[in-house]
C-alpha cells in the first residue's frame, strides 16, 4: 500500500532537476520563463536549476532572442556532449557495444564474436568492450553516465535473470548486472530488449513526448516482447517482468509455443515465424543486407506469413487499446525494417476502436526503430533515462 507523503529536500531537488530537463528534452529549446510555465516551478526554482545544470555542461544557453517589450529571452537545449552512456547487448554469436551521447548519436561502435556465450566467455569479453569504448572516442570520462545492457528474458531484482533466453543457455540466475558493474567499475543498468527499445524510442524515437504508450518489440531471432509507459511512468509489472506479450492466446487451441500453451501470437507475429514460412535458416547469422535479399524474394511464403500474422497483430492491438488506453502503439524491434513495414501495411482496417467518433491528432500504430540496432540503442538509453527521467516514486513511500 502507498500514500502520498512529503519528500526531503534533495529528493523534491532531483525530481525537479529532472522535470526541467523533460520539458526541455520533449519541447525543444526553452526559457526559464516557458519552463516555469510548463513545469509549475517557481521562477526562482527553475533560474536555481538551470544554471546548475549549465554548470553541469546538460544545458546549453542559445543567443539571447529580442522581443518588441521587455528583456531579452535565452532559450536553453539539451547539450548532446553533456553526457555519454555506453550499451550492451548479447547475442547468440557476438556482443556489441555502443558509446553514445546525450541525442543517442553513436559515438563510436565494437563488436566481437563469441562463441557460446555463456557468462563465464561472455562477461570478460563484454567488459573489455567497455573499456575500449572508452579508447576509441575522445570525450570527458566524468561524464559518462554509465553502462546499460539488454537481453531477451527476464529479469528480478537487480539484472539477475530469472529465466534463462532459449538462444544463451547458462545464464539462469546469473546476476549480470552485478558482475559487470564489479568489472567496470561504474553503474550498469540491465533490462529486457522490449523495454530498453521503448525507452529509446520515448527519448530519441516517434515516441518522444507521449506520456502514454505501448512498444511492441519483434526481435529479429525470436519472439515478441512489450515495453510500455502509462502516465509517464515506465510501467514494469509487480515482479519486473509486464510485456510478455507473445504469450497471450490469440489461436484457441493452435500451434503449440515454446511455454507450453497453444495459439500464443509468437507463434504467427515473430519474424522466426516469417523465416520458416519463407525457408530462411539461420536468418541471426546473416549480414542485414543479405537477409534483406532474400525477404525481397520471398514470394509466396513471405505472403502466406502476412496473410495468417496480420488478424492476430490486429486482436493484440485492440486488445492493449482497450487494456492501457494508449496515445499510440508503436511497432518496432530487431526485426527487419522491409519485413516490418511489409506487416505494418496489412494493418488496416484495425477493429473499431472504443471511441470511434473521438478525433485523433495521432495515429492508431506508428512504426519506430527498427533494425539490429534497436536494442542496443536502447540499451545506451538505460543511464541517461535513469539519470534524466522524472520519478514519481520518490514522491510516495510505502506504508508499514
Amino acid at each position: 500500500m502507498k500514500a502520498i507523503s512529503g519528500t526531503n529536500l534533495e529528493q523534491a531537488k532531483s525530481h525537479n532537476r529532472r522535470v526541467v530537463i523533460e520539458a526541455i528534452r520533449t519541447n525543444g529549446p526553452l526559457s526559464r520563463a516557458a519552463i516555469a510555465r510548463m513545469t509549475a516551478l517557481t521562477a526562482q526554482t527553475v533560474s536555481n536549476i538551470v544554471e546548475e545544470l549549465q554548470r553541469s555542461h546538460l544545458l546549453v544557453p542559445a543567443k539571447a532572442q529580442k522581443l518588441a517589450r521587455g528583456q531579452p529571452i535565452i532559450p536553453y537545449s539539451i547539450n548532446p556532449h553533456g553526457a555519454y552512456s555506453i550499451g550492451i547487448e548479447l547475442g547468440s554469436q557476438r556482443a556489441s557495444g555502443v558509446l553514445t551521447d546525450l541525442s543517442g548519436a553513436v559515438c563510436a561502435r565494437i563488436e566481437r564474436h563469441v562463441e557460446h556465450p555463456d557468462p563465464e566467455r561472455a562477461m570478460p569479453v563484454l567488459g573489455s568492450i567497455v573499456e575500449d569504448l572508452q579508447e576509441a572516442f575522445s570525450f570527458d570520462r566524468n561524464r559518462l553516465l554509465g553502462v546499460g545492457m539488454a537481453l531477451p528474458g527476464r529479469y528480478a531484482e537487480g539484472g539477475v535473470t530469472s529465466l534463462s533466453p532459449q538462444n544463451l543457455p547458462g545464464w539462469q540466475d546469473f546476476p549480470v548486472g552485478y558482475e559487470l558493474e564489479r568489472r567496470v567499475r561504474m553503474p550498469v543498468l540491465v533490462e529486457n530488449d522490449a523495454t530498453a527499445a521503448a525507452i529509446g524510442e520515448r527519448l530519441h524515437g516517434v515516441a518522444r513526448g507521449f506520456s502514454s504508450f505501448v512498444y511492441l518489440f519483434l526481435a529479429g531471432g525470436g519472439g515478441i516482447g512489450a515495453g510500455m509507459f502509462l502516465d509517464g511512468h515506465l510501467y514494469k509489472g509487480s515482479r519486473q517482468n509486464a510485456g510478455e506479450i507473445g504469450h497471450i492466446i490469440v489461436e484457441p487451441h493452435g500451434r503449440l509455443c515454446s511455454c507450453g500453451k497453444r495459439g500464443c501470437l509468437d507463434r504467427y507475429v515473430s519474424p522466426t515465424v516469417a523465416y520458416e514460412f519463407m525457408g530462411i535458416a539461420n536468418a541471426e547469422e546473416l549480414l542485414p543486407d543479405e537477409l534483406e535479399a532474400l525477404i525481397a524474394r520471398g514470394g509466396e511464403g513471405l505472403d502466406a506469413w502476412l496473410d495468417q500474422a496480420v488478424q492476430p497483430l490486429r486482436q493484440t492491438v485492440d486488445f492493449l487499446e482497450l487494456a492501457f488506453d494508449p496515445q499510440t502503439i508503436v511497432l518496432g524491434g530487431s526485426i527487419s525494417t522491409s519485413l516490418m513495414q511489409r506487416l505494418a501495411g496489412r494493418l488496416e482496417p484495425l477493429h473499431i476502436p472504443v471511441d470511434p467518433n473521438q478525433k485523433r491528432t495521432v495515429p492508431r500504430v506508428m512504426i519506430g526503430m527498427t533494425g539490429k540496432d534497436t536494442a542496443i540503442l536502447g540499451a545506451a538509453a538505460l543511464p541517461i533515462f535513469s539519470e534524466t527521467n522524472p520519478r514519481f516514486d520518490v514522491l510516495q513511500k510505502p506504508l508499514g
